[in-house]
C-alpha cells in the first residue's frame, strides 16, 4: 500500500520522518519562536528526532535559529536552549483583486502581513469587454503587481505563489468557461499563465471564493458554521462555506448567480452598486434628484446614493429601500436552498451598506421563517478578495513545504 508521497510504504522510515516534520512545521507556522524541549512536549517526538527535524527545517530556509533562551531572558538556569523560529520571510507571496473597476495587488510575507501594495482603478464602464482585449488586461494586473513589487523592494524572484481573482467562475486548472460570456473571458484571458516569463506558477480563483477564504480567517463565525460571502458591487457572485468548508466545484460554477434572471423582484444577477447607481441617474434623467442633483446624471454613483440615505433624503431612501427588497429576496433564495447561517455583504461597496442590510433583515422576515439568520456586512470592505488571495498563496507555499520541499524549490531559478 501506498503512503502519503510517491514510492513511499505505510509505516516506512520515510513516511514516517515527513510526517513528523509537517507535525514540527505545523506547530511553528504560525506560532512563536519554540525551543527544542517545547517541541517535544507538543508534539510527542524524542529529543533526537525533534533536533534532526529543526536543523533540516533550517537547512530547507524554513526555520531559523535564534539567540538562546538565557539571553533572551526566557532561561536563567542550566545548559541554554536553542530556540527555533518559523521564516515568514523564506519567501513572499502575491494576493491580487482583478475587479471589473480596480485591479489591487499586495505583496506579503508568510504570516499574511502585507509589505507592499499596488493597484489601477477604473471609472465605473471602463472595463469593457467589447473594446478592451485580453492582452491589455493581463498587462493591467502586472502593472499593479510590479507596483507592490517596488512598494515592498522585492523582485520577481522573491515571490513563491502568486493568487488572483477575477470575477468569472473558474474551473480546477484556473481558466473560465469560453464562448458563453464575453465578460468572464475578459475578465479572466488566460491568466494563469500570466507569470510563466517570471518562473511563476500562477493560481487563479473566483473572487466571491477569495472573500469566504478571507471570512474564515476574521473570526466572526463559527468553525463549522455555513455561510455566503456576497460580493454586492457590480454583480452579484458567492462563495458558498458548507461547515466550515468552501463549497468549490471542478467546473467553478458553484455561487454563481445568473440564475437571479428568473426570481421574481430579483431579475438580474447585476448587484447593489450597479442598481443603485442605475436607480438614481433614472430619477435624475427624468428631472427628479433631491440631494444627488448635486452630483449630475454622469457622475453620481452608488456610495452618493447609500450616504444621502444615511442623511434622509428621500429618493435616496426609496431606492435604498427599492435594494433592501432585492436583497432580501437573494438572501430567500440562498438559505431556502442551503440552510445558512449567515449572509456576508462583501466587497468595496459593504462598507456604505448598513442602512440597507437593517431594512433587508426585517423584509427578509416577511419572506421566510429563520430567525437564525444573520445578514451582516463583512468587516474587510474593498480588501476581502486580496486578503483571501494572499491566504490561499500562503496555504500554496504551506502546502509545498509539507512536501518537504527547500525554500529554494518554490522560487523562480531566473532571480
Amino acid at each position: 500500500m501506498r503512503g502519503g508521497a510517491e514510492g513511499e510504504q505505510v509505516g516506512s522510515p520515510q513516511l514516517m520522518r515527513r510526517l513528523n516534520a509537517r507535525r514540527v512545521l505545523d506547530h511553528v507556522w504560525s506560532g512563536e519562536p519554540v525551543t527544542a524541549s517545547e517541541l517535544i512536549r507538543e508534539t510527542g517526538l524524542t529529543r533526537a528526532t525533534v533536533l534532526d527535524l529543526c536543523r533540516e527545517l533550517a537547512d530547507q530556509g524554513w526555520l531559523g535559529v535564534l539567540e538562546n533562551s538565557r539571553r533572551a531572558g526566557t532561561y536563567t538556569k542550566g545548559r541554554p536552549a536553542l530556540r527555533y523560529a518559523f521564516r515568514r520571510d523564506a519567501c513572499h507571496v502575491i494576493g491580487v483583486d482583478a475587479g471589473q473597476h480596480r485591479i489591487s495587488a499586495s505583496v506579503a510575507d508568510l504570516g499574511g502581513r502585507e509589505i507592499g501594495h499596488g493597484e489601477r482603478a477604473f471609472e465605473p464602464g471602463r472595463f469593457d469587454p467589447d473594446r478592451q482585449s485580453g492582452q491589455e488586461r493581463r498587462k493591467e494586473v502586472l502593472t499593479a503587481i510590479d507596483s507592490a513589487l517596488d512598494d515592498a523592494g522585492l523582485i520577481p524572484g522573491d515571490v513563491g505563489a502568486v493568487v488572483l481573482g477575477v470575477p468569472a467562475p473558474v474551473d480546477a486548472e484556473g481558466r473560465s468557461p469560453v464562448g458563453l460570456n464575453r465578460f468572464w473571458e475578459q475578465s479572466n484571458p488566460d491568466l494563469v499563465t500570466l507569470g510563466v516569463e517570471r518562473g511563476w506558477a500562477c493560481v487563479v480563483e473566483n473572487d466571491a471564493n477569495l472573500a469566504a477564504l478571507a471570512e474564515l480567517d476574521t473570526g466572526g463565525a463559527e468553525a463549522d458554521s455555513s455561510f455566503a460571502a456576497l460580493l454586492a458591487g457590480e454583480r452579484f457572485g458567492a462563495g458558498l462555506v458548507l461547515r466550515g468548508e468552501l463549497l468549490r466545484q471542478p467546473r467553478g460554477g458553484a455561487g454563481e448567480l445568473g440564475m437571479l434572471e428568473l426570481v421574481n423582484g430579483v431579475e438580474s444577477p447585476e448587484a447593489l452598486g450597479h442598481w443603485a447607481r442605475h436607480h438614481a441617474r433614472e430619477a435624475l434623467a427624468s428631472g427628479g434628484g433631491g440631494a444627488l442633483a448635486a452630483y449630475g446624471q454622469d457622475e453620481v454613483q452608488a456610495e452618493h446614493v447609500f450616504a444621502a440615505a444615511r442623511d434622509g433624503d428621500p429618493l435616496a431612501v426609496e431606492i435604498v429601500d427599492r435594494l433592501a427588497d432585492r436583497l432580501a429576496r437573494i438572501c430567500v433564495v440562498l438559505v431556502g436552498l442551503l440552510d445558512l447561517d449567515r449572509i456576508v455583504l462583501s466587497g468595496a461597496v459593504a462598507p456604505a451598506l448598513s442602512g440597507l442590510v437593517e431594512a433587508a433583515r426585517a423584509t427578509f422576515a416577511e419572506y421566510l421563517y429563520a430567525p437564525w439568520l444573520d445578514i451582516t456586512v463583512s468587516e474587510l470592505g474593498a480588501d476581502a478578495v486580496r486578503t483571501g488571495a494572499v491566504r490561499c498563496a500562503v496555504e500554496q507555499v504551506h502546502a509545498r513545504a509539507l512536501q518537504g520541499d527547500h525554500v529554494s524549490a518554490l522560487l523562480p531559478r531566473e532571480a
